[in-house]
């Protein structure tokens, strides 16, 4: 959508100027020769943007050889932000829960073939919320606003919707999976696809998994 290209813009003059890679949604993989990769979401929750609902953000995370080492996701219509380094405990925190029973869970919405796994955790959960901004979502995992964002399955996610949270929901106490455990990577190549889990906990991360799973 146009306001992608308008944000993506600007980011573009920047990593020129500063000579570091990027890999993008609408961009794709622009290679200036660094071991440094900006990895970013322009606008995520596009659709929404482009609507008026006011839940979009832009999500980018620093990536060193490939590993993710620092992320930011600045939600556009309030300025909220949220700002982690790998390895490094935020002031904000997961909710901590452990059950399903009882969470406020966060999903993506139904999709052909994922309507009985998204059911499955529907009738398990106490509330569910379908947001349509997968990096806003995590985000609310990582402060303890909800208590998981699940994919039941229908591999939506690129690296880009997942790389902040790779750093920052970690960094609040939580965990961020794929529905089948394939390792998360950020190669050029953006026709990779995942199911992401974002949890407070191991433990809810994995029950989430197996009730999807069935």
């Amino acid at each position: 959508m146009r306001v992608d290209r308008i944000v993506e813009d600007a980011i573009l003059e920047s990593i020129h100027h500063n000579r570091v890679n990027l890999l993008s949604e609408e961009a794709g993989f622009v290679d200036n020769g660094s071991s440094i990769t900006l990895v970013i979401d322009p606008v995520d929750g596009s659709a929404n943007a482009a609507f008026g609902v006011p839940l979009s953000c832009f999500a980018g995370a620093v990536v060193e050889d490939g590993t993710a080492v620092e992320a930011l996701t600045t939600w556009f219509d309030t300025g909220r932000a949220w700002h982690a380094r790998a390895g490094v405990p935020t002031s904000f925190r997961t909710t901590g829960r452990t059950t399903l029973k009882g969470a406020s869970v966060c999903l993506m919405r139904p999709k052909t073939g994922t309507q009985d796994a998204w059911l499955r955790i529907a009738n398990s959960a106490d509330r569910i919320r379908v947001l349509c901004t997968t990096c806003l979502e995590t985000m609310l995992v990582a402060e303890g606003t909800v208590d998981a964002f699940i994919d039941p399955g229908s591999d939506t996610h690129r690296i880009m919707d997942l790389a902040t949270a790779l750093v920052t929901v970690p960094a609040a106490g939580g965990v961020l999976l794929d529905l089948h455990g394939r390792p998360f990577t950020f190669e050029p190549d953006l026709t990779h696809r995942w199911s992401g889990v974002a949890a407070a906990t191991p433990q809810l991360a994995e029950e989430l998994i197996a009730t999807v799973l069935g």
